[in-house]
Formats: C-alpha cells, structure tokens, sequence
C-alpha cells in the first residue's frame, strides 16, 4: 500500500461482514464415507428450508445448485449413501423466520431427522432451537450470525460466520490502536452481528467502534451516506447483503465516502461486480468466495453443476452442506447424537479448502480471500490476491450453549 504523510481513513466493507492448534480431526473424505453400506436402502431424508423468494433468493439460488453439486461429488455421482438414496424436499421460507419455522416442524413431525438451509441470519437463529429441542440434526448455509455458533450440539453450519469475515478485514488494517470505527450496516441479526464481531475484533485491539444501523426496508441511502462521512471516523466497515446494495454504495460514492478513502469491501455475488462501476479499481477486496480464489477437485465438480460452470459466492456453502450430510448419514445411520459425533472434529476437502468443524463450538474453520477487481463496467472481475490461511481467520470458542 502507498505511505502518505498524513493518515488515511479507510473503509471496509464486507457483503456478508462477521486453527484451533489441534483437530480431533477424521480426514477421511465424503466420498470414501459414501462407499460403505448403511441402512437397508430405506430413504435418507433430508428438509432444505432456505429462500426460494425474498430479498435473498439469488443467495438461495446458489445454495441449492451447489447443494446439488456437493451431493453428486459427495455420493460419486449415485445419490445415495451406501445403499440409501438421499430423498430431498425443498421448502421457500421467503426470508421470513416465521415461515422457516413453521417449515422446520412440519418436517420433523413428518420424521426428518436432518434439516438444513438458512440462506438468513434471522432464519438460522430461530430454526436452531428447534433442532435442539426435537434432537434433529440442523445444518446452517449462508447465515453469517456469529450466534449460530455453539447455539446447541445439533447445529452445525456450512458457510463462514461474520467473525471471519471480520478477521480477514483486518488482514488489510494498519494498527488500530486509538482510531474511530464506525460500522455502517442494516439492522438485524445480519448487521448486529457484524457490528458484535468489529467491536470484539478490532475494538478489541484498541479502537473506538461506533455503530450506524440502517432500517433493512430503506431504499433511500443518502443520508445515511452523509451521517457516515460527517462522523470523519478514521475507519468505516460496511456490512450489507441483498438487492439494495447497489444503491447503498452509489450514495456512499456520491456523497464522497469512496472517493475520499481507502476503500476494503467484501466481494458479493456476482450480479453486483459491475454496481462498483469506476470504484472498483479504487477498491481492495476480500472475499468468502468468489470464481477463481481457489483451484481442486471440489471445485472442478462444481463448476460441472452450476450454469455455464460460473461459481459464485454461496454455492460453497450449499456444495459443502451436502458434503456433511453424506458424513453425518454414513457414520451416524438414522442416529442423530451419532451424527453429530461425526461431524465434530470432521476435516475434509471443499470447494474453499481445507474445512475443518471445531468440536468445541462447531464453528466451521475455513479459509477467506483477498483479491482485486480488474477490468471495468461489465467486464469487472476480482482476481485473487491472497488466500487467507484458516489458522489467521478462525474465531474465538464460543461456549456450547445446549
């Protein structure tokens, strides 16, 4: 990065902004797993509730292709876990906790004892209870709360957390020791998060975070734009996700915030590269995924799964959830503690890397990315910078809840 005389703020942003030293890890992978017989061919059945309509149906999207891709890498292409076919229903929640729930019970009162999905941080808090209370095996997708870590033993979760997110934004930080924070993000589970993750983070290193929540309804960003640059913090994270953020960073680079920084923001999913327009050149980036930040086996299949082999940021997520299902299945039968012993200390192989479920809290540890936009208006695209080693973005234990 260029030295100035004088000092800089600097903006970060993250789309979806939040190793232990040993692994009790099995790295066996969930292929070898799905060669061994189990069960006597009785269906293994497994609720998806994840948005199909709302704000995050792109994010959903993602999700059940690359579920669908994990599963075929998982199962070598059969389906089936030993002799058991893996029987899927889908259920749209729309976003809505409300309707995730009631999904979710609808389904374990019809006997399924596996139920994965959450594409929202809202979503995934409230299913997660239900799977401790009916001793149901819940696995958490693109949800990014850091709360759905250590809620109860039956949650685990398939994408990152806003931690990590948050740890690979510091990767880009100078010493924060004494400079002003201000996270500007929505408000909800998703931005509380976020704010939670920088004040424990970076705060936690010595600065001062303040925090600037926008209504996840508004769609006018203007003054919100303003309030942010009047504020003449030293730093500035942005946190959003959805359909509103084009318009989000149009005022932030109207009102001079993106003009007048550094800027670090988190890549979000591919339908929003060329909202950037000329700030993309101006921006360093770090990412959970994007097409390109990393090259292996998992990879190459699910590009074979996805449309026109174009990977995008939460397909890892649902290609990494079948990954532990076919484990949890093989190992655990129709058991579910047995289930969740499988899946604790489990490293394998993903799309991402190297995966590995902490045992303590079941966060999932996993590496994170640096990259830089090239091109420009359509043709933007982020190259990869650095990968960010699991062990420089892992969060703290969290304290099994339940």
């Amino acid at each position: 990065m260029r030295q100035t005389s004088a000092p800089r703020r600097v903006l970060f942003a993250a789309f979806g902004l939040t190793l232990a030293a040993t692994l009790a890890a099995a790295c066996s992978s969930p292929q070898e797993a799905a060669e061994e017989p189990a069960g006597d061919g009785a269906p293994i059945k497994v609720g998806l509730v994840y948005s199909q309509t709302g704000a995050l149906a792109s994010y959903g999207k993602q999700y059940i292709d690359g579920w669908k891709a994990g599963l075929a890498y998982a199962t070598k292409g059969t389906g089936k876990v030993g002799n058991r076919p893996v029987e899927v229903k889908e259920v749209d929640d729309a976003g809505d906790p409300a309707k995730a729930v009631s999904a979710a019970k609808d389904l374990i009162g019809q006997g399924y004892k596996i139920i994965a999905g959450s594409t929202s941080s809202g979503v995934a808090g409230q299913v997660a209870p239900l799977a401790a209370q009916n001793k149901v095996l819940f696995i958490s997708g693109p949800a990014a709360t850091d709360a759905v870590t250590g809620i109860n033993k039956y949650t685990f979760r398939s994408g990152r957390q806003s931690y990590q997110d948050v740890l690979a934004a510091k990767s880009y930080l100078p010493s924060p020791t004494g400079k002003k924070v201000l996270v500007f993000t929505q408000e909800g589970a998703f931005g509380k998060s976020n704010a939670d993750a920088v004040k424990a983070v970076i705060g936690g290193a010595g600065a001062t975070v303040d925090n600037l929540f926008v209504p996840a309804n508004a769609t006018d960003f203007t003054g919100f734009a303003v309030q942010a640059k009047n504020a003449k913090p030293d730093m500035i994270f942005v946190a959003w996700a959805g359909t509103t953020a084009a318009a989000m960073w149009q005022s932030l680079d109207q009102q001079g915030v993106l003009g007048s920084t550094l800027v670090v923001t988190g890549i979000d999913q591919r339908a929003s590269w060329p909202t950037f327009g000329a700030a993309g050149s101006k921006i360093s980036l770090l990412a959970h995924y994007f097409d390109g930040a990393s090259d292996n086996e998992a990879v190459a299949a699910l590009r074979k799964g996805v449309d026109g082999g174009k990977v995008d940021l939460f397909h890892p997520d649902g290609f990494t959830a079948a990954q532990l299902v076919v484990r949890a299945a093989q190992e655990g039968g129709d058991d579910v503690d047995k289930m969740v012993s499988a899946l604790e200390g489990y490293s394998f192989d993903g799309v991402k890397g190297k995966l590995t479920v902490r045992k303590e809290d079941h966060a999932l540890l996993q590496p994170m990315f640096q990259g830089k936009f090239t091109g420009s208006g359509a043709d933007l695209k982020p190259e990869l910078v650095k990968a960010i080693d699991p062990a420089d973005a892992t969060p703290p234990v969290a304290q099994m809840k339940g």
